[in-house]
């Protein structure tokens, strides 16, 4: 029976596969180790805030973090400084692979005009994503007695309904009217302590909740510090259960120590 075995093993042929099936395997093994340092497999960063940043000073911490920042899209904000970044996709506090790219929004010198697209039929979040995509702002949630609930049923700004196709300049702000069915009426507050305020407001709206009052210390001197400046409280709290349309208050602060520090997104 040995003598078989080792006859079988002097075998050219067998020696080939053998050695074929070692190749196989050692290129297999070779390729998964390049790929997993390649994709920083396992491994992801957090993403930066860039809002307020110049271009290159986005670059530069975006550089330092290991992702890449691209300009998409720009909207004229009065108060904010020319070429800041306004927003950013995904958003400050997100995982996510190194090397990833961050899209950015950025102010520009002087509005550009736009034009009203049709809302109305729309899911509110599928609205709110129209209105940013054509440079333009929601602005209050408006919620009336309807069978669907987040249907968009009107487009306002000042409270007077604007048609599609309308001319506006960018950064205008639109309020959308939207349906409530009685038996689907209520949200969670989402956890906005923590948060940048531009974030805050997002995280709310896609909440279905109002901006309400906000509350801001005395490190937040300017518009740019106010864009800049972090939620240390809120009321609702996180997790309450609320009526759609309710308004959340924040207090924002650029005062690092006043954030909890189990939830700060500054560092």
């Amino acid at each position: 029976m040995d003598t078989k075995k080792k006859s079988l093993l002097n075998n050219w042929i067998v020696k080939n596969l053998l050695l074929a099936a070692a190749f196989v395997a050692a290129v297999v093994l070779l390729a998964s180790v390049l790929l997993a340092v390649i994709t920083q497999h396992g491994r992801e960063i957090t993403v930066p805030d860039f809002t307020n940043m110049t271009l290159q000073e986005a670059q530069k911490v975006a550089s330092s973090a290991g992702v890449r920042v691209l300009v998409t899209d720009s909207v004229y904000v009065k108060r904010l400084k020319p070429g800041a970044v306004y927003l950013q996709t995904p958003d400050p506090g997100e995982s996510v692979k190194r090397g990833r790219r961050i899209r950015l929004t950025t102010n520009t010198t002087v509005p550009k005009e736009v034009v009203m697209p049709a809302l109305v039929g729309y899911s509110m979040r599928q609205a709110k994503a129209e209105l940013i995509r054509n440079g333009l702002v929601l602005g209050r949630l408006i919620y009336v007695r309807d069978i669907a609930t987040n249907n968009v049923l009107r487009q306002q700004r000042g409270g007077v309904d604007i048609k599609a196709g309308t001319r506006l300049a960018s950064g205008t702000t639109i309020n959308l009217v939207v349906g409530m069915s009685p038996n689907d009426n209520m949200t969670y507050t989402p956890k906005l302590v923590g948060k940048p305020y531009l974030h805050a407001v997002d995280l709310a709206q896609e909440s279905s909740l109002n901006l309400g009052k906000l509350h801001f210390d005395e490190t937040v001197k300017t518009y740019a510090d106010s864009v800049s400046a972090v939620v240390y409280q809120q009321r609702p709290s996180a997790s309450e259960k609320v009526r759609l349309g309710s308004e959340v208050t924040l207090s924002l602060t650029n005062d690092p120590s006043k954030v909890p520090a189990q939830t700060s997104s500054k560092k």
